[in-house]
């Protein structure tokens, strides 16, 4: 097959594979990733340019307000299911040494395993051996299972930057032991920036990048214990410690605070009043993650993102204002904290000024 032939066979399969998955129409979604394979389509190509490519844009879909929760879940469910069948399908190639032993796994906290699972089809597709560990896998489990198997090394993957303290732990765990780390998945940065700053061995952007770096290998390290603040000396003024600790606290008085300001709240319904806690934890948690890396783009990305989220569902992003106005009073003995909520309040405000025009996806 040329490359001009295997393309069209990939984009005749991603239509096909999108229109199925809209349809929620399992077998017609292995129909399109089995008619690729028969046509001789590079089993990699398939999962990493047909599969991975439509669970982006189910993602997309998504934020923009197209597909429900239940529809992107159903369309990885149908995904994952896809990945397994073809596992059993491709065989793992026979090769005269054994290649590497890396075991891929999420942190802890962590559910999205697509990405780690594709990563994991990857490496055994070029002939080496995996042991995947899945979703949410607690750091002292995912150590109990490295000194059982003496890996060559671990990939870490992480699509919410909020579980980026697990991860760092996880790291720092796992280096301790003389296993080296590669991190990818989102919550690293689109350019790896916190696997870095955390300590990581290496960062991959993608299966295929995070593939070639472990067969080219990588160092194992030193084995010496290191401290957070090894890393983050800034965490040494415990503004992150104490306000995790309060965490709960600032969910419940922001919500009081927001319904004396805001009287129309007081008619809300139990489903809009569990909505509007989750947003104010989200913003806690995203506050309390910015803390930790000392990187204020990762609280105002948030709130920007949330402010698009919101829009395209036809709500003003303007009602994040009030939150951080009321976490501002909360946290006022804090410095660092307040810098973050001011910067996220100018986020807000420059959102403002922006002509309004009608998110793609949004409701006409």
């Amino acid at each position: 097959m040329t490359t001009a032939q295997e393309d069209g066979t990939l984009a005749r399969s991603r239509d096909a594979l999108w229109q199925a998955v809209c349809a929620r129409d399992e077998d017609a979604a292995a129909r399109a990733v089995f008619a690729a394979l028969d046509a001789g389509v590079d089993p990699e190509a398939v999962l990493l340019d047909v599969i991975a490519h439509t669970q982006r844009e189910v993602g997309r879909a998504w934020a923009e307000n197209r597909f429900s929760v239940a529809q992107e879940h159903s369309a990885t469910a149908i995904h994952e299911r896809i990945i397994a069948a073809m596992a059993h399908r491709v065989p793992a190639p026979v090769t005269e040494t054994s290649g590497t032993t890396v075991t891929v796994a999420c942190v802890d906290g962590e559910w999205h395993a697509l990405p780690a699972r594709l990563l994991a089809e990857v490496l055994r597709l070029r002939g080496h051996r995996v042991d995947f560990l899945g979703a949410q896998v607690p750091t002292p489990h995912l150590i109990a299972h490295l000194h059982a198997t003496v890996p060559t090394a671990v990939a870490l993957s992480s699509s919410l930057p909020l579980r980026l303290p697990t991860a760092h732990s996880a790291i720092t765990a796992v280096q301790a032991i003389g296993v080296p780390v590669v991190a990818g998945g989102a919550a690293f940065g689109t350019d790896g920036r916190y696997a870095r700053l955390l300590g990581a061995d290496a960062w991959a952007p993608d299966a295929r990048s995070a593939a070639g770096l472990l067969e080219r290998g990588l160092p194992r390290p030193a084995g010496a214990v290191r401290q957070s603040v090894d890393d983050l000396p800034h965490l040494v003024d415990q503004e992150y410690t104490l306000v995790v600790r309060a965490k709960r606290r600032l969910v419940r008085n922001t919500l009081a605070g927001l319904e004396e300001r805001l009287p129309a709240m007081r008619a809300y319904s139990e489903a809009q009043r569990e909505r509007t806690a989750e947003d104010v934890l989200h913003i806690v948690e995203f506050l309390t993650c910015s803390l930790y890396t000392d990187d204020s783009t990762l609280f105002t990305g948030f709130l920007d993102w949330t402010a698009d989220i919101l829009e395209a569902r036809q709500v003003p992003a303007r009602v994040l204002e009030p939150a951080l106005a009321l976490l501002q009073e909360e946290l006022r003995d804090f410095p660092r904290t307040l810098g973050l909520l001011d910067q996220g309040r100018d986020t807000l405000r420059r959102r403002g000024t922006r002509p309004s025009v009608p998110g793609p996806g949004a409701p006409a």
